[in-house]
């Protein structure tokens, strides 16, 4: 299998369900189409997919922050995913090693990223990139603003 690295755009929905799906967000076109609309116009935002043979097989979305008590800009590392068939095939890393490089290009100094408790393979991977589990020291807050779907 190759693969190689490209930005995501619109003719990408379908496939961009079923990695969704795969990462545990059930969604559909619709959905997905409104979703393009913020990102795809959104100039701190950025979607980089892995690409085989004009099949989207992977997708990674980085979003830019402005920080107030530092200088520099953090990033945001908010979705990560790669087809079930190309996992453990370096695909993730490339992703993530492009979401780094487009997030020092813009000012970042700081990279996150979240990962729901039970998903132990994909904190091992990103603890193999570098991450570390901050946790134990850092609190994370989070208010539902409204009912998600």
């Amino acid at each position: 299998m190759t693969w190689e690295l490209r930005p995501v755009v619109r003719r990408d929905v379908s496939r961009l369900v079923v990695l969704l799906g795969q990462l545990g967000y059930p969604t559909d076109e619709a959905a997905v189409h409104e979703r393009l609309d913020h990102w795809l116009d959104d100039p701190a935002s950025w979607l980089v997919g892995a690409d085989d043979n004009g099949e989207l097989v992977g997708v990674a979305a980085l979003h830019v922050l402005p920080m107030l008590e530092v200088s520099g800009k953090f990033g945001r590392l908010l979705a990560l995913v790669v087809d079930d068939r190309y996992r453990s095939r370096g695909v993730g890393q490339a992703l993530v090693t492009a979401v780094e490089t487009r997030a020092r290009e813009a000012g970042c100094i700081r990279l996150e990223v979240t990962s729901s408790r039970h998903r132990d393979r994909a904190h091992a991977f990103y603890q193999r990139l570098g991450y570390e589990d901050a946790s134990p020291s850092k609190a994370r807050f989070l208010k539902d603003l409204v009912t998600i779907a």
